[in-house]
């Protein structure tokens, strides 16, 4: 990777860090189709007595599994179907709120997937010969993550419209303000 490339890729990478900052913090983007549990303390009391560990919880009864006989996939199946159904990320022991591990870990994701998206624009370049051309290539790299994993989540899971949505804006936006500096810098 030429420097140019690499300086694009941090410059964009600090861009798309801040573009989450002000989507989740200022605008909500996403949060809004959150909801809070009635009776928590009581939930919550329930799930550590009954979840020792940390992880990802699918219930009823998690991912039916090659192990299985088919009725007991059929069963399955029919109690996913008859509800309650979902997906628990769940920590036990808790998570802290905003670390500056977890906010040099989400800066260091921004910065490689800026520089990802740098690499792929120089090999571009060739075909997009405008500004516009390359803030399009770039913005539309964002469609990506969201339509292999969000629309993933959407579809399996049940993730709600409002969160989905909140990552379409997201992501697009993100990649289109770091695009704008990409072109600026990855030209021919």
């Amino acid at each position: 990777m030429t420097p140019k490339i690499v300086i694009a890729g941090i410059v964009g990478g600090i861009i798309i860090f801040m573009w989450g900052a002000v989507s989740h913090m200022m605008l909500g983007i996403g949060e809004s189709s959150m909801k809070s549990m009635q009776n928590e303390e009581a939930v919550l009391a329930l799930m550590q007595e009954n979840m020792k560990e940390s992880g990802l919880y699918l219930f009823p009864g998690g991912a039916p599994s090659s192990d299985m006989t088919k009725e007991q996939q059929e069963a399955m199946m029919k109690k996913w179907e008859q509800g309650p159904s979902g997906f628990l990320v769940f920590h036990p022991e808790g998570l802290p709120a905003m670390s500056a591990k977890t906010l040099s870990t989400e800066l260091l994701s921004n910065i490689l997937v800026s520089l990802v998206a740098a690499f792929l624009l120089s090999q571009a370049l060739g075909a997009l010969t405008s500004f516009g051309s390359r803030v399009l290539f770039v913005t539309l790299l964002g469609l990506i993550p969201f339509l292999s994993i969000s629309v993933s989540y959407w579809n399996w899971y049940g993730f709600p419209n409002g969160f989905t949505f909140g990552e379409l804006i997201e992501q697009v936006a993100g990649f289109g303000l770091a695009g704008l500096t990409l072109a600026a810098i990855v030209k021919r």
